[in-house]
Parts: C-alpha cells; structure tokens; sequence
C-alpha cells in the first residue's frame, strides 16, 4: 500500500479503477473525442472527461454517503459542496493530458490533492496516477514523496539543466520561448501532461518544468506536493505567493519548476516576458 491517509488512498485507487473502465467503454479516438460542452475550467469538455469525471463524483458521493464531508474541486463541473461547510479540499483532474487521452498516446494522468483549506500550502495528500506506464505517485505533508512505495529525493534533478520539460504547449507559444530557455536547457521535452511533468521532476527524470499557458490548482495541486517534500521549488511567473492560491478552477499563471527557488524563478521570469 502506499503511503497516504484513509479514506483518500482508497478512493484514489477505485478512481484509477474507475477511469481505466471508462478508457474501455471509450476505446478510440471517435468515442472520445466528441465535445460535450465547455468545463468549469475553461477548456471543451470531450466525452472522455466528461465520463471519467462522472464516475469520480460517483465515488464522492458513496464516500459522503459515508459520512466524510468534503469541497469538490473538479476540472469540468467546478466547484460542489459535500456537506455543510466541509474544511476538506478535493481538487481533482480527472484527465490530465486530454489532447493525448482522446489520440490514444499513453501519456496522461488523473490527478488528485486532498487539502484541510481553501489554499495551495493546505493540500495535505497529492495522488497522481500515469495511465501509460501503470505509475503510482503520492505524497504527505512531512511524510515524503513516493512512486510507489519507494521514497523519492535522492536523485536531484542535474545543474545546469540538461532536461526541460515544457508542458500546455501550441506550436506558436513553443517557437516564441525556444530561444530563451536555450540558454538555461540543453534539450527540451514536450510529453503532454503538466501533472506528470512535475513528477518525473520529483524523480529526477528531468531537471525543470514550464507551463507556457496559465495552469490552475486541478493540474498541479497534487504534484506540487511532490516537489515541496523532495525540496525543489514551483513558482507562478505572473501571480502572487504559490502557496496561498486558492484552490479554485480559475486559470493563475504560468509555472515554472526547478531544482532551486533561484532557478525556478529565472524560468518564471522567461514566461512573463
């Protein structure tokens, strides 16, 4: 088992279960990717997020059945309550890495922060699961960062920056930053899902990650969990202090992640000009 607090570790696992029955009953790309509509979060909602996020809310509204009151922060639906004035946070994306989700490229996520308040600095449980490769990622507050049930924060991400990943990329935004980080990276990585970017930094698969556009609390408030107990760093380019953002579905800002709060913020300051 991996580490984390119950019932959250259990709930992640059936939402992972979950999710892979709704990639079945979805195989291709002409079931997943009709648009529904547009989410809370801003983005189309295809049918694959839409299915996937459906049968999470399923699984809260057994655990609320339960007894557990809670604040649902989800990338489609938004924001709902479960409860009366619950004090616990759950920000979900239920399909990080859509765009690759609905071609069928085995790279993306679900993604899930468990928070005792409304801010970034609360999330107390982050839980990241890689549909491709079968990857559990997990992370307490003080209790460390795992992939699986191995601690993770002895293999450092490499100075200078041999690996950049740049994640919520088009071609344009990609081509107007290239020569910038040029200077800072060697070569550049472009995978698809901002959530396990941030992973692979905690496992010190690559040394630094960018989001070109504004990311929100869904895709990265489990993940940042994992830098801070590994000692890495994550800053907003163009908002305030990260950890008092609200965990809410609203776009923020660019991130920029690296080895070092200097760094980081060197790369922040690359996006926001």
């Amino acid at each position: 088992m991996i580490p984390g607090p119950e019932p959250w570790v259990g709930f992640c696992r059936d939402a992972v279960t979950e999710v892979k029955r709704v990639l079945g009953e979805l195989p291709g790309r002409d079931e997943r990717s009709p648009v529904m509509g547009d989410g809370e979060g801003g983005d189309e909602t295809t049918a694959i997020d839409a299915a996937a996020e459906g049968a999470i809310v399923e699984l809260l509204e057994r655990l609320h059945a339960e007894g557990h009151a809670f604040h649902l922060v989800s990338e489609e639906l938004g924001e709902r309550s479960f409860g009366d004035n619950p004090t616990t946070y759950v920000v979900v994306d239920p399909i990080d890495g859509s765009m690759n989700a609905k071609r069928g490229i085995p790279y993306f996520s679900v993604s899930i922060a468990v928070a005792d308040g409304p801010k970034m600095g609360d999330v107390h449980f982050g839980y990241v699961y890689d549909f491709g490769t079968g990857e559990e990622w997990s992370a307490t507050r003080g209790g460390g960062a795992w992939l699986g049930e191995t601690r993770l924060g002895e293999s450092r991400p490499v100075d200078p920056i041999e690996i950049l990943a740049v994640e919520a990329t088009v071609a344009g935004s990609v081509a107007d930053n290239a020569i910038a980080f040029s200077s800072f990276a060697k070569r550049l990585r472009i995978m698809g899902s901002l959530a396990l970017s941030l992973c692979q930094l905690a496992a010190g698969r690559v040394d630094a990650v960018c989001s070109l556009k504004e990311a929100r609390a869904v895709d990265i408030a489990a993940a940042q969990l994992l830098l801070k107990e590994c000692g890495l760093a994550i800053v907003f380019s163009e908002a305030g202090p990260f950890e008092v953002a609200p965990l809410d579905v609203a776009a923020r800002s660019p991130v920029a992640a690296a080895g070092t709060q200097e760094l980081a913020e060197r790369l922040a300051h690359i996006l926001a000009t």
